[in-house]
């Protein structure tokens, strides 16, 4: 089992704080964001850790580690950072957002799955998001779920509240077994020569984000399973998210 953590975002909404340091290196209680999730893949046995990185690169000083620069001139999201890392894409594989910071609990909740495809969900995310202006609440990702299945993915203001469905937050945790990371190279690396114009929720295909393949694989007959995680965790994207997760993580 690899990690690929994603840690190659500006964060511009932290405002002065990324300046001059990657989002995933704020400090978070004497700790860094990316420091916390090394640690808790490291106490889950995971030791093949990958990290994308972009802008200050040098400033990532952790041992142990595989490093991929995932700067590039033209403009690309975080879909393709995680490309960047096609040639680790040869084992079952936890894939992480650079921006989120959770409990020891919520891999080993990942990890005890035996599904092909999981993606770390959490059903109270109204909780965490209730005081945050509705700009905010819109770009939350959320998924509906109907018999155990992941049937729809992407950002609330274009999914709307469906009937009869559970709806729950991508909180940027999604395992992979070692056949269904190859597809999705595989897949991915066909759309980027054929596929033109709008793709799912991003203006192309290199400007995509994760969810957007994801819902690929979803309409192309994968079948996508909920991994429901209860323990803490908290993505840090504005200085309110940075101050309540300094509440939450002593």
């Amino acid at each position: 089992m690899k990690a690929i953590i994603l840690a190659a975002g500006v964060g511009s909404r932290l405002g002065n704080l990324t300046k001059e340091l990657p989002k995933p290196l704020v400090d978070v209680n004497g700790k860094s964001i990316i420091e916390r999730q090394i640690s808790s893949f490291r106490n889950a046995g995971i030791d093949d850790i990958i990290l994308v990185i972009g802008p200050f690169a040098e400033k990532y000083l952790f041992k142990d580690v595989k490093y991929i620069n995932g700067k590039k001139s033209f403009s690309h999201n975080i879909l393709y950072s995680l490309i960047e890392a096609k040639s680790e894409m040869t084992d079952d594989v936890i894939i992480s957002y650079g921006d989120i910071i959770f409990e020891d609990s919520v891999i080993r909740t990942l990890l005890n799955s035996k599904n092909e495809i999981g993606l770390a969900i959490d059903l109270e995310w109204k909780k965490m998001h209730q005081n945050k202006p509705k700009n905010l609440i819109d770009k939350v990702c959320n998924v509906f779920i109907a018999n155990n299945q992941i049937t729809k993915i992407g950002y609330k203001k274009n999914l709307g509240e469906p009937s009869k469905k559970t709806i729950g937050e991508f909180i940027g945790l999604a395992k992979f077994s070692k056949k269904t990371i190859t597809d999705f190279l595989k897949i991915y690396l066909e759309l980027e020569k054929t596929h033109k114009g709008k793709f799912h929720e991003s203006p192309s295909v290199k400007e995509g984000i994760i969810t957007d393949m994801l819902q690929e694989f979803i309409d192309r007959n994968y079948r996508l399973n909920p991994i429901f995680v209860s323990g803490k965790w908290c993505e840090i994207d504005t200085i309110d998210d940075l101050k309540n997760a300094r509440i939450l993580f002593q």
